[in-house]
Parts: structure tokens; C-alpha cells; sequence
């Protein structure tokens, strides 16, 4: 049996299991979701995805008008001939209401919240349901707020483990979930859990990362590190991480303990404030070497505020580098 990730157009991830002699369309129609498919025979190209990462075997029973040769190496399928061969993501042309589909929710509780520092608290939360959750390292959830009917989206800063995830979540003064959590958050209170959702999230790793990460941006890329740390990778990987300030610096153990882990994964941190006492001062940007960005063979994942997310994707222009792929999540705080 392997677990095949349905991304959708709208943002929802589904995860369904299929098995090798079944097709990725009639296991997704077993499961309740309708994949758009006319003519089950390979002949009409309905059904036609993107596979982003797995492998699988597309047989030979579909023709040239429905799927091309060129179309096929490039990892397009069609569901209805599509078999797993290992876990595949595949990405969806359709949203998940056409496919009669919709984001899973799950309720659990706080099982931590640590104030790392006074910008950044850390949040786990427990639960029994949990430990159905399967989710893509980066992606993110929409956390509701206890005592209010509003949510906030935070991406995972872990792996599920025994019915566990992480958050790393930003301290905004004044901030719905901030003040709940800084104020009145304990142990064992409820949470509702609303996913997984996002188009940003580890890919197979095909050559050298560059991963820069602005404040809680770093969030994902912990998640996707422990990805990495238990399946390994032959790409040299290498994070910068920058704040604005000495106490943003979060979390800097634990990437230490990455790059144990990890035998060719690297990493830096940065302070923009010029008044720092930390080592390496100012922004991301600054500290890309020429190495990183391996002259356009590199993937690059990027997750932080929009003028982080705009001055980064501007340096790659002035460079005169084409990266490989440029995956990107922007966020910014909401009050209350």
C-alpha cells in the first residue's frame, strides 16, 4: 500500500492510500474523491496531473492525444492509467470542491507552549486524531482560536509523532492567538486543526537547496530537516536564517543538531539590526555566496515576510541566475 498526497488547485492536500494494482483515479474514487476522468481508458486526457514526486508506472494502454511522450517525461499523467510504485504527491487541475473534497479537520490539545523569546512562542498540541494527520514538510494548518470562531495559519515546525505536532508562532503585541497563548493558554486545553493546506513543502531533492528562512519563516524548514535527517540526501543543503533583532534568534540548538545529523547540510544566521552583538550582521541576501546558488542548479525554498520574499527573488534577478525551481511562502502578522 503506498499514500499517495492529492494536492488541489484551491490549497487542500488529501492523502489517499492506493495499492500497486489499483489506479491512482479508482483508489481517490474509493476513498470519496472524484479526480475529473471521462473515459477511463487513457484516451481522452481528463485526468491529466502532474506528478511532483514518486515513482509509478503509467502502462502503455493510453495514446499520443491524451498524454504525449514529451508530456510523460516531464512527469505529467493521467490518474486513470497512473499505478503507485512508492508514496507519490500529485498535483491536482481542480479545485477540491469540483472533486468533492474538502479539508480534513481534527481537534487535539496543548501539550506545550514555551515562550522561546519575547518574539517567538513555541506551541505543540496532542491528540489522539492526530495521529491520522499526514501532511507534506512546509505545509501549513489553519489553527482555530480558542473563545473566538477566527483562525490563523501556521505551518508545522515538526514532523506527527505519536499523535504530536509543533508550531512556531510569532508574538505580535496585541495578536489574537498571541495573547491567548502569552495569557491564558494551558496544558490540556482544546484546539481545533484544519488541513493540511499549501503549495509549499520539501520536494524530492534532485539537486544542491538553498533554504532561507525570515523569523518564524524557519518553521517549515525545521519540518522539512527532519524529513531530510530520516531518508538522508546527497545534495549539499544550506539554510540562512535571518531576524531583525538578537532576541528573534530562535531554535539555533536545534539546527545545530540538524547539521550533525545531516552529513552535508549547512547553516548561517543573520541579524539585520546593525547595533547586533551576533556574529553576521545584516540580510539574507547578503550572505548568499556564488556557491549557493550553484550557477541556477539549485531548488530554492524561501519562507518569510513580503519584503524579505521581494528583496530575495530581486538579488536572484541581479545575479543573472535562473534557479532550477524557486518555491516561496510569504506571510505577515494579523492582530486582533
Amino acid at each position: 500500500m503506498h499514500k499517495i498526497a492529492l494536492n488541489f488547485e484551491d490549497g487542500v492536500t488529501r492523502f489517499i492510500d492506493a495499492t500497486a494494482d489499483e489506479t491512482v483515479a479508482d483508489a481517490a474514487y474509493r476513498q470519496g474523491i472524484n479526480i475529473p476522468l471521462d473515459c477511463r481508458d487513457g484516451a481522452c486526457g481528463t485526468c491529466k496531473c502532474f506528478a511532483e514526486a514518486g515513482r509509478y508506472d503509467l502502462g502503455q494502454e493510453y495514446i499520443e492525444d491524451a498524454l504525449s511522450e514529451e508530456e510523460a517525461e516531464q512527469g505529467y499523467v493521467l490518474t486513470c492509467q497512473m499505478r503507485a510504485q512508492s508514496d507519490c504527491v500529485v498535483r491536482i487541475p481542480a479545485s477540491s470542491q469540483v472533486c468533492k473534497t474538502e479539508q480534513s479537520s481534527y481537534q487535539a490539545s496543548i501539550s506545550a507552549v514555551r515562550q522561546l523569546s519575547d518574539s517567538t512562542i513555541a506551541l505543540s498540541i496532542k491528540g489522539e486524531a492526530l495521529s491520522r494527520l499526514a501532511f507534506l514538510p512546509g505545509q501549513y494548518v489553519n489553527l482555530g482560536v480558542p473563545g473566538s470562531e477566527q483562525t490563523r495559519a501556521y505551518s508545522f515546525s515538526s514532523l506527527q509523532k505519536d499523535g504530536e505536532v509543533s508550531f512556531l508562532i510569532r508574538n505580535v503585541p496585541g495578536g489574537l492567538m498571541s495573547s491567548f497563548l502569552t495569557g491564558l493558554a494551558k496544558a490540556g486545553d482544546s484546539m481545533t486543526l484544519a488541513g493540511p493546506l499549501g503549495s509549499f513543502y520539501l520536494r524530492e531533492i534532485r539537486r544542491p537547496l538553498l533554504l532561507l528562512a525570515g523569523g518564524t519563516g524557519l518553521a517549515p524548514f525545521t519540518a522539512m530537516l527532519e524529513k531530510i535527517a530520516e531518508e538522508g540526501s546527497e545534495h549539499p543543503l544550506h539554510l540562512i536564517y535571518g531576524v531583525t533583532n538578537d532576541f528573534d534568534l530562535v531554535e539555533l540548538d536545534r539546527l545545530q543538531s540538524f547539521a550533525e545529523r545531516i552529513a552535508n547540510f549547512s547553516f548561517s544566521a543573520c541579524v539585520a539590526n546593525p547595533e547586533s552583538q551576533h556574529p553576521l550582521k545584516g540580510y539574507v541576501t547578503q550572505h548568499i555566496e556564488p556557491c549557493h546558488l550553484n550557477e541556477g542548479d539549485v531548488d530554492v525554498y524561501l519562507c518569510g515576510p513580503p519584503p524579505m520574499v521581494e528583496a530575495v527573488s530581486q538579488y536572484i534577478r541581479e545575479q543573472g541566475i535562473t534557479p532550477a525551481n524557486f518555491y516561496y511562502e510569504k506571510f505577515a502578522a494579523a492582530a486582533a
